[in-house]
């Protein structure tokens, strides 16, 4: 599919001072293999499902393409090093709604920053650029560190529930309550790049879904 085609979903690029948020390319294969089999991040975020490099490779190709989400890399701006991805999925276009899920590539890869700026540059696109009305999403209520993160940029707590005997906590962040806070601290709209304009928290590969692709 073309820029045009995809309309709001088309892929941008988000510059932020620490990270840089991208389309995928195909020279992501071998970072994203890793990404999906760091076991630190599986066991964070409940992953057990496996994929071949053939499956993984297949989906980041796919990426560009993909209509109504957006996957984005996580590049580190210090190093151009893929850091992780950032994603919007599970749009509801009658609630005008999406999912949000960020993982990063593995454990030293975390405290630098990236995952809040990419969490705020994924967040004002969303209610910009795509137009959404809400962004939710479940993390695992033993991941504190999470949580924190997620309440720092404006999302809170609206449910929990138990699957296989590990607890979920939903949060959920409106574009209302982004824009109050957003000019409560004066926080600027992040540039997007892309052909039509100038310019899980689950791991990777929805692991919601347990599935590449979905």
């Amino acid at each position: 599919m073309t820029a045009e085609s995809l309309g709001a979903w088309a892929k941008p690029t988000l510059r932020g001072s620490r990270a840089v948020l991208r389309p995928y390319r195909p020279s992501d294969v071998d970072a994203a293999w890793e990404m999906v089999n760091e076991p630190v991040g599986a066991a964070l975020t409940g992953t057990d499902a496996t994929f071949t490099r053939e499956q993984i490779a297949e989906w980041v190709l796919s990426r560009p393409s993909a209509p109504s989400r957006l996957d984005l890399v996580i590049e580190e701006v210090a190093t151009g090093e893929f850091a992780g991805e950032a994603v919007l999925n599970g749009f509801d276009a009658v609630a005008s709604s999406a999912n949000y899920r960020i993982a990063l590539r593995g454990p030293d890869w975390y405290g630098r920053g990236l995952g809040s700026e990419a969490t705020a540059l994924m967040v004002a696109h969303a209610f910009t650029a795509v137009g959404l009305s809400r962004l939710t999403l479940d993390v695992r209520a033993d991941n504190p560190r999470a949580i924190r993160a997620y309440a720092k940029a404006g999302f809170v707590e609206t449910g929990r529930d138990v699957s296989e005997g590990t607890t979920w906590v939903d949060m959920e962040l409106t574009r209302e309550a982004w824009l109050r806070r957003r000019g409560a601290v004066g926080a600027a709209t992040p540039a997007a790049h892309h052909p039509l304009r100038s310019g899980t928290v689950r791991t990777a590969l929805d692991a919601e879904k347990r599935a590449p692709g979905q």
